[in-house]
């Protein structure tokens, strides 16, 4: 399977179309995609979603980048939002005597506003880790009839599901999906729906009709 990370209408309101980055899946490659997923009408709401590990707390989808999983990352003594962060960035520099795990600073050009951003420790929270298909949103969709192992890889598969944005961007979007948002940077929309439903099809996750709608949209304006 692939992983990715001309309409005339906006297919979110407040979104238009663009020319679509480099290294965008194509329009067949989308609807490829597309024909793989499953369909279902509206997003359930199913109880018990808890991310936080506190005492009490559920922690259903495990400690927020743990290194203790199996997948892609998992267990190379790197946390998982390090590892992202080292992946998308130029010019990272690393704390010395971390063997190249804790990273300091970095360069990102970031696809959510299209914008280039300085990354530094001391100012983390300017650069944020997305879940491309949301937790809560995977929850809801069935995450919640997995096994708990098979939760955490999905919360830390820096393959599939991860990228490093602009942290403004990445609250704005909390935990909605396509119908609901898309990136600021309209010439990002087809990689960001080439990335959601390689998620979506990896892990067997539906998406709603109106997901689905907005997706095929954005299809539309894709390359052939």
């Amino acid at each position: 399977m692939a992983v990715f990370g001309s309409c005339d209408r906006p297919v979110v309101p407040g979104f238009s179309p663009a020319e679509p980055a480099p290294g965008s899946p194509t329009r067949a490659q989308i609807e490829q995609l597309l024909a793989q997923v499953r369909v279902v009408a509206d997003r359930p709401d199913a109880l018990g979603y808890e991310r936080g590990c506190k005492s009490g707390e559920g922690c259903v989808f495990g400690p927020a980048w743990t290194d203790d999983y199996d997948g892609p990352g998992g267990h190379d003594g790197c946390g998982t939002r390090d590892n992202v962060l080292a992946l998308s960035m130029t010019g990272v520099e690393f704390r010395a005597g971390t063997r190249d795990c804790v990273v300091l600073s970095g360069s990102l050009a970031d696809p959510y506003s299209g914008e280039p951003m300085q990354f530094t420790k001391s100012d983390a929270g300017k650069i944020q880790i997305d879940h491309v298909y949301p937790l809560s949103a995977a929850w809801d969709m069935g995450a919640n009839m997995w096994s708990p192992d098979k939760r955490v890889r999905f919360a830390n598969d820096v393959a599939f599901n991860l990228l490093a944005v602009n942290g403004a961007d990445n609250q704005s979007k909390s935990d909605k999906t396509p119908s609901q948002w898309l990136p600021p940077n309209a010439a990002y929309h087809c990689f960001y729906a080439g990335k959601y439903l390689s998620v979506a099809a990896q892990y067997e996750l539906p998406i709603t009709r109106d997901d689905r709608s907005v997706l095929a949209s954005v299809a539309s304006t894709c390359a052939a």
